[in-house]
């Protein structure tokens, strides 16, 4: 594995406006609103997102209906596509959120349609597998309706931030069970696999940590909550699909993964990437220097974030036909 990096992005000082310091837990903030909170210089002047072809279509999941919003066109055959899952610590976020819709008109425009799922999320008694299964049948769908969409079916890779990378794990692990067809690639920009944190090799820089959003802070409550909270009960009983840090990890796609600086999560990312590297599975890892979890969000329409959607951007476009 050969870490790329890039330069410091963001501020890990700045607050969001209105927050005061300590006011809320890590895990409860995310749960007080579907929105999730506030983003890192929530003033600053970014640029829109480009404007892309747009629609949204609806699939038939086990739960009941899956929207999925469909970015750009294929640019030809034989070009690869990108099956998206926003984060949120599973209780919030949405398709809206930058780390989604941006970076989805960001690729969609250089030619890499993304597919954006709409799963539920793990509120008001929605728990695994609920969100796993809206994952998977945002994939299925992708897959059956490929080549109407002027895709290749097998050139399909499958992705998400924070949770979302944990439900395109937890999927992609169900695919192999099920003997079914594997996304090309996977795409994990600080994906949350592990319920209690592994710490970042290295350490972390507590006096930058010290000084973030608590909302951004990940303490060992935090993660057993927030996957308690998915799960539906103790993490002990968490199956592989649902916690897939733990899992066996041969037979995996090539994977490439965006890890953050300033992040607690930043351990998971890494003990993932030796896992996988273990497991003979190809690794391409990218670090933020300055950025702190939810980067994409944070930095959206900042040149601060450009040298990560670039490396995302590469990574779809270079994706090859994955082996039955």
């Amino acid at each position: 594995m050969t870490p790329r990096t890039e330069p410091a992005a963001v501020s890990p000082e700045a607050s969001p406006a209105g927050a005061p310091e300590g006011a809320a837990d890590g895990f409860a903030e995310y749960l007080a609103s579907p929105e999730g909170p506030q983003f890192l210089n929530p003033d600053a002047v970014r640029t829109p997102g480009p404007d892309v072809p747009v629609r949204t279509v609806t699939a038939d999941g086990r739960h009941g209906p899956v929207a999925i919003r469909i970015y750009g066109e294929a640019a030809g055959t034989g070009s690869p596509a990108l099956v998206w899952l926003h984060g949120g610590g599973f209780v919030s976020g949405s398709m809206d959120i930058p780390e989604s819709d941006f970076l989805a008109r960001v690729l969609a425009d250089r030619g890499t349609p993304v597919l954006s799922v709409d799963y539920r999320l793990a509120r008001d008694g929605v728990s695994y597998p609920i969100p796993h299964d809206d994952a998977l049948t945002g994939w299925f769908w992708a897959r059956k309706n490929a080549a109407s969409l002027g895709l290749d079916p097998d050139l399909l890779c499958l992705g998400g931030a924070g949770a979302g990378g944990n439900l395109a794990v937890g999927a992609a692990l169900y695919l192999i069970d099920a003997g079914k067809p594997l996304p090309a690639k996977l795409l994990l920009a600080y994906p949350f696999l592990h319920a209690e944190l592994p710490p970042p090799a290295g350490g972390l820089d507590e006096a930058v940590m010290a000084g973030l959003p608590r909302h951004l802070r990940f303490t060992l409550e935090d993660c057993i909550r927030t996957a308690e909270n998915y799960v539906g009960g103790p993490v002990s009983m968490a199956p592989s699909y649902a916690m897939p840090g733990y899992a066996d990890p041969a037979g995996l796609p090539p994977t490439a993964l965006l890890a953050c600086e300033y992040d607690d999560a930043r351990g998971s990312t890494e003990l993932f990437a030796s896992s996988l590297e273990r497991a003979g599975v190809p690794v391409s890892y990218f670090l933020a220097r300055g950025a702190v979890h939810g980067h994409l969000n944070h930095t959206a329409g900042l040149p601060s974030g450009q040298a990560a959607l670039d490396f995302l951007a590469r990574e779809v476009a270079g994706a090859h036909t994955a082996p039955r």
